[in-house]
């Protein structure tokens, strides 16, 4: 299954399920990243880690490892 990692700048997904810990989930959700929602990769670190993902009109930054964990739809 393709994650929020896997997406290359520039390209979009929908968020189909969080596999991480509640903390994590909380925190993307109460940023607007939620089920269904629409996420962009916009924006990466000089080494790639974070990586910087738009919602609607907000910026969310996750480390690799935390973008590995939620799922995206096929």
């Amino acid at each position: 299954m393709k994650t929020l990692a896997d997406l290359k700048m520039g390209q979009s997904g929908k968020i189909r399920k969080f596999m991480t810990d509640p903390v994590v989930k909380r925190n993307c959700m109460t940023q607007g990243m939620i089920k269904g929602s629409t996420v962009m990769l916009t924006g990466k670190a000089p080494f790639g880690d974070p990586l910087v993902f738009t919602v609607n009109s907000s910026k969310i930054s996750l480390r690799k490892d935390e973008a590995a964990l939620i799922l995206l739809e096929d």
